[in-house]
């Protein structure tokens, strides 16, 4: 089965070079978003893996509901205890956020924020629930400034995500990295837009990150790729081809059942005759 990569960054053809021989593995993703769009799990999901996706934005919630079925999806935040808060949605984006200076930067930008109450809950209390005793593989974190109160509510003691991913963009030095260096893990890696830590007992796994994405991964992007050729363009054009080709197959047949089509085949045949 071909790999198809969803992800922004390429983030899910390193997982998966570095978890391909686990098979029904287990995710935890925290700011899920979109079930397909910019996805580091949905290639994952695809491959027979199931996992927990928190997504506290409606619609996407919504989506990652008919998508995954084999998911648990949760429309909440994840925090450092079980309270109401305040979250900032920005409608068709990956910028939805709790921090209110975060949204404030987004509305001076002209973004049309909006606000809601969400209900938060910590990751230790959502790996009691949901989790249990099963391996997560790996833990991926896109809080848009959210990530040292995400981090403060997760025992890492009990619950040890072999991989964990953090969105950091431009900016890979962050106050809340003792959190996870300090609970056993190293940083591995830095692409640009997500710093990389593997467990200590885990640390086998670092070779698989050591040289970016290449042909020798044997991925395919998805359709609509940021990455890829745009293909709207083709796709419109081959569509409006295929209409017109159906309306002459209607025409050519409609003109062969007609009156003036058999007169003249009648015509035809008479002259072949003579």
């Amino acid at each position: 089965m071909t790999f198809i990569s969803y992800a922004q960054n390429f983030e899910d053809i390193r997982l998966w070079r570095a978890l391909q021989q686990v098979e029904n593995g287990f995710y935890l993703d925290v700011g899920a978003n979109h079930p397909t769009d910019d996805s580091v799990t949905r290639a994952f999901y695809d491959h027979g893996w199931q996992g927990i996706n928190i997504e506290p934005v409606q619609a996407y919630y919504a989506a990652l509901c008919q998508e995954r079925p084999r998911d648990i999806n949760l429309q909440c935040v994840a925090g450092d205890n079980a309270d109401s808060l305040t979250f900032y949605t920005i409608a068709d984006t990956g910028l939805s956020t709790v921090e209110p200076n975060v949204a404030q930067q987004h509305r001076d930008a002209g973004m049309d924020v909006r606000t809601q109450t969400v209900q938060s809950r910590t990751l230790a209390s959502i790996c009691e629930e949901h989790v249990q005793d099963r391996p997560i593989h790996f833990l991926k974190i896109d809080v848009e400034g959210h990530e040292e109160t995400v981090l403060r509510g997760m025992d890492f003691s009990r619950w040890r995500p072999w991989i964990i991913l953090i969105e950091t963009p431009w900016a890979r030095d962050q106050a809340w990295e003792a959190l996870v260096t300090g609970a056993g893990y190293q940083s591995i890696l830095f692409d640009g837009i997500n710093t990389y830590y593997l467990a200590e007992e885990h640390l086998a796994l670092k070779p698989a990150f050591d040289i970016p994405p290449c042909n020798l991964d044997g991925f395919q992007l998805r359709k609509g790729h940021p990455f890829s050729h745009p293909l709207d363009d083709t796709d419109a054009q081959l569509t409006a081809a295929l209409q017109r080709a159906e309306q002459a197959e209607a025409q050519l047949h409609a003109i062969q059942n007609s009156r003036t089509w058999r007169a003249l085949q009648k015509l035809r045949n008479v002259l072949h005759r003579t």
